[in-house]
């Protein structure tokens, strides 16, 4: 316990003497970097030490007043979370150092460094937490940072706006959360987690269902993800890594801790949970690909991912319930390992997103092109994100998803709603892997192939060195996990042994499985550097010369005939309506000599448009009836007061 105390020290002390040296610009970000690097590292590494050493539980515990007792636990399940909680944001502070580059904000960049340290720290006291109080106290910590974080260009409308709608989601979603512990606390008398699995079953699952929904709000889970697509673009690039890659998987491991804590034996618990998967994960890739604008398009494809991430704990949680070990067992460690995977690729998306933003001044994937030329790292660092995420081998979202296929296939020998979910939960990760291919093809041809359709993107250049480094050691993570699989699955088998069904699980049988794929991925990876290098042989003394794509013999082509993200992705959308609204607005020619004609295509999201027509505008009718309660008359809100003390003596 003590490195991680120390880790927690190092990371503050970074974001504290920002804030301290702010006039100090280049000192201040130095110091920052350096401190948050240095804290994470020790965190990271006790973590994985902990985790690969099979370290007992340790637990720490401090009471305040005598009032309640401020715990902290770190087991396997914790310790396999604190690796991204520490790793990603280490990359992400070495990444801010040259992305926040106006020494005329110093100030609100020393405040950005000292929440960053905040959430750091808020997110590794959220896994540890061993009693409901704590849980609590970090949940809300972290929920405050990360909104300080969002507003960073407060001076924005646009920032402002997403702010809010981030703030009251999260405290939202907090409520719920809240309300399952008041809940739990009801039937256990205790704010511990030790008796939590002694209540009646159907405690159990109303508690989870609450839980499951203030978590998934935070987590981004179908209908509940709107705040995604505008905190990310608001936020600096560093902190949308972060806020994407790690603390949206802060609602995941709620959702398992409290799963493991309440020990459930009914299988509607995965069944609720592989339902929510495949909704979020097909319609969550589905709006991603209707998205032009990157970072929204990022956005929608984490809730793409975290629908992956729930078929598997759903199909743990269904084998688990249905006795079936192997199925438990693959389902639990596919959906972990994919948090870890996500974590990595999702971060260098982001930041690789944000090098462009950085560079071009645009985010909007139709006034971009041709940046693989100009940008060649960002370019083949987002080349081999996008492959990882869509699920493609030799990289390391293939083998996470291939753990949970191996699960969802054993549960196809249940019975019943078991056994279709099963099925499912097989088709929906085939249409996923299917159409996040389909999403970054056109993210990576719209934008870094063809030919640049403004002068913003014809001006780009490559970002600084550090951003540059951050992105290839995030793209060098997926390459290594892919090829050599072998230490992190069994990392994400370990924590599975905190199920009971599963605890004396081996996977003796399966290991031999994933050293043939090894292999084949290092072959893979041998044949394409021997083809490279024997090309860059054929073509030494060759002269090579540049000439215009051909254009199926079109002679005067240009930039505005190349495809557009929005033409590519409007047949794919098109087929998922009314799941997906699509507003097209075209001036059509409807003359001989027609003038100037204009067409648009925008797509909006029909949970936000629910959201909209059933709960925002009810509320704000009724609150517009109750403003004469606001009149101004002092006598009268002291009136409100005494009717209201003398309502709560007569029910106390």
């Amino acid at each position: 316990m003590n490195i991680f105390f120390l880790a927690l020290l190092l990371i503050g002390v970074g974001g504290t003497q920002a804030l301290a040296t702010f006039r100090l610009y280049s000192l201040m970000k130095a110091g920052a970097v350096l401190a948050i690097i240095a804290g994470c590292s020790f965190g990271a590494y006790d973590a994985a030490a902990r985790l690969l050493q099979h370290a007992e539980p340790v637990i720490y515990n401090h009471s305040w007043l005598h009032i309640f007792t401020f715990s902290l636990k770190i087991d396997a399940v914790s310790a396999f979370f604190l690796v991204p909680v520490f790793a990603i944001p280490a990359v992400g502070a070495l990444y801010s150092f040259q992305y926040l580059h106006d020494a005329k904000r110093a100030a609100g960049t020393a405040i950005n460094y000292f929440f960053y340290a905040l959430l750091i720290i808020s997110m590794a006291l959220v896994v540890c937490a061993n009693n409901l109080i704590s849980f609590a106290l970090a949940w809300e910590l972290m929920s405050v940072s990360s909104f300080f974080l969002v507003i960073y260009d407060v001076h924005k409308k646009a920032t402002r706006g997403a702010g809010y709608i981030y703030f009251i989601f999260t405290q939202a979603g907090a409520l719920f959360i809240f309300a399952g512990f008041g809940f739990l606390y009801s039937h256990t008398g205790t704010f511990g987690f030790e008796a939590l699995a002694s209540i009646p079953d159907s405690a159990k699952l109303i508690a989870f269902i609450l839980i499951l929904i203030g978590c998934g709000s935070k987590a981004g889970i179908m209908p509940l993800h709107i705040w995604l697509p505008y905190a990310h673009p608001a936020a600096p690039s560093h902190v949308s890594a972060v806020m994407s890659g790690v603390m949206i998987k802060m609602g995941i491991y709620g959702i398992v801790r409290f799963y493991l804590l309440l020990e459930p034996t009914s299988v509607v618990f995965g069944q609720i949970v592989i339902v929510l998967g495949i909704s979020s994960g097909i319609l969550g890739v589905v709006y991603a690909i209707g998205k032009q604008d990157i970072k929204k398009m990022l956005a929608y494809s984490s809730v793409e991912n975290i629908g992956i991430i729930l078929l598997g704990l759903g199909v743990g949680m269904l084998g688990a319930a249905s006795g079936n070990k192997t199925m438990a067992a693959f389902g639990f460690a596919g959906g972990l390992l994919h948090v870890f995977n996500h974590s990595i690729f999702k971060s260098l998306l982001f930041m690789g997103a944000g090098s462009v933003l950085h560079q071009t001044k645009t985010g909007a994937s139709n006034e971009l092109g041709g940046l693989m030329k100009t940008m060649p790292v960002t370019g083949r660092s987002l080349l081999i994100g996008s492959i990882s995420i869509s699920g493609l081998p030799p990289f390391n979202g293939f083998i996470s998803e291939f753990l949970i296929y191996y699960g969802a296939i054993h549960g196809l020998s249940l019975h019943g709603a078991s056994f279709v979910l099963s099925a499912l939960a097989i088709i929906a990760l085939a249409v996923i892997g299917a159409l996040a291919g389909a999403a970054f093809t056109k993210f990576i041809g719209v934008v870094f192939l063809g030919e640049p359709r403004t002068d913003k993107a014809a001006k780009a250049s490559e970002a600084g060195i550090l951003m540059g480094t951050a992105l290839s050691v995030l793209a060098a993570s997926c390459l290594i996990i892919g090829v050599w699989p072998y230490h992190f699955v069994q990392a994400a088998f370990l924590v599975t042994q905190a199920i009971p069904l599963v605890s004396d699980y081996t996977t003796a049988e399966f290991m031999p499985l994933m050293t043939n794929i090894s292999r084949t991925a290092a072959l893979f990876i041998l044949l394409f550097i021997i083809v490279t290098v024997l090309r860059k042989i054929f073509y030494i003394g060759k002269e090579v010369t540049k000439s215009g794509t051909w254009g199926c013999g079109f002679t005067q082509p240009t930039v505005r005939m190349q495809y557009t993200g929005t033409s590519y992705a409007d047949s794919i959308v098109d087929f998922f309506r009314p799941f997906i609204r699509v507003q097209k607005n075209y001036s059509g020619i409807n003359k001989i000599f027609p003038g100037k004609t204009t067409y648009s295509s925008h797509t909006h999201d029909t949970s936000e448009i629910g959201l909209n027509i059933f709960v925002v505008r009810p509320v704000l009718y009724l609150l517009s009836k109750l403003r004469w309660i606001q009149h101004g008359n002092i006598q009268l809100y002291i009136g409100y007061i005494v009717l209201a003390i003398v309502v709560m003596l007569i029910f106390l």
